[in-house]
């Protein structure tokens, strides 16, 4: 069963880690996600159901590793992405685009939503799970999703400035 999985398990590689960092935020800690998620899913192949699709399991196996990760963080303390230093961090003197501004303002409203309406957005918006998939993996009724994912977006929306009529 490992082998079937592994060539299925590499091509969800990419998707895996734009989540994890996307959870994170530290590119060196998604890392590790993504290889305690493939870890888990190797040592144990028999827990995919046969009806449920690889990449649904794989994310929820990485989140899970998620919160695992943030539970024993508790214990430990703060850890810091090297880019949020200042101190450390050269500036250079280029003009930085409107949309790079634009993005940059959208991923830090997305970073101040609440966890379970930020969880949704990367799921759905950037994924690309649909609404019913997203339910499945986070066991949610389809209209918490949805309702969830409205008010998620309406606040990035508000936060960056954006009317709604752009975003649609």
């Amino acid at each position: 069963m490992t082998t079937a999985i592994g060539p299925r398990l590499i091509e969800l590689l990419p998707r895996l880690r734009r989540y994890a960092i996307a959870l994170c935020r530290v590119a060196d800690v998604a890392d590790e996600l993504v290889q305690t998620a493939c870890e888990r899913a190797l040592a144990h192949p028999g827990s995919l159901a046969g009806d449920v699709p690889l990449d649904a399991w794989m994310f929820r196996v990485l989140r899970n590793a998620w919160y695992d990760r943030l539970r024993r963080q508790r214990t430990r303390g703060e850890e810091l992405e090297v880019s949020e230093r200042a101190d450390l961090v050269a500036v250079e003197g280029e003009q930085v685009p409107e949309r790079r501004l634009l993005l940059a303002d959208a991923m830090a409203a997305i970073d101040r939503l609440p966890g379970d309406q930020r969880e949704l957005m990367l799921l759905v918006c950037v994924e690309d799970f649909s609404y019913r998939q997203a339910a499945e993996m986070l066991d949610l009724p389809i209209g918490t999703v949805m309702s969830r994912l409205a008010r998620a977006r309406k606040r990035v929306a508000e936060e960056v400035g954006v009317d709604r009529g752009r975003l649609l």
